[in-house]
């Protein structure tokens, strides 16, 4: 478990840097909404992350095929980003500073989103299958 924990928190680091870095360049150099911008850099930080867990963090424990295995990470991520969302929202709506360094507000929301999301993917899309086999999804 403390393996899990450490390679997770090494995805959430890969995760963190694809999220708070694509939001930053779409707001800064694109000009793009912060609101819409995070949603973009959320989906492929859950990406990247989704990558990084199958192949280390939970190597050899997933039960479901591929598209199924990865419809589960993204429903159970978008789980923990409602927090780091709320968050986010709330701190670039009530501060400019986060408004024009959006990365601030990212910062502040993951911590939130974190644990949510290692439980969701401990137990739901890498916990050990019902009966064994994996699902053909």
């Amino acid at each position: 478990m403390r393996r899990q924990i450490l390679h997770f928190f090494l995805a959430g680091c890969i995760g963190f840097a694809v999220d708070a870095g694509g939001v930053q360049l779409l707001v800064s150099f694109l000009d793009a909404n912060p609101y819409l911008a995070r949603l973009l850099s959320f989906v492929c930080a859950a990406n990247a992350t989704w990558l990084y867990n199958r192949s280390v963090t939970f190597a050899g424990r997933g039960s479901f095929a591929l598209l199924g295995e990865w419809a589960r990470w993204m429903l159970a991520m978008s789980a923990g980003f409602a927090l780091n969302y709320a968050t986010y929202a709330a701190l670039v709506f009530h501060f400019p500073t986060v408004r024009a360094w959006p990365v601030l507000g990212v910062a502040a929301g993951s911590a939130l989103g974190a644990i949510a999301n290692f439980l969701s993917a401990h137990r739901w899309v890498y916990g050990a299958p019902a009966n064994g086999l994996k699902s053909r999804l």
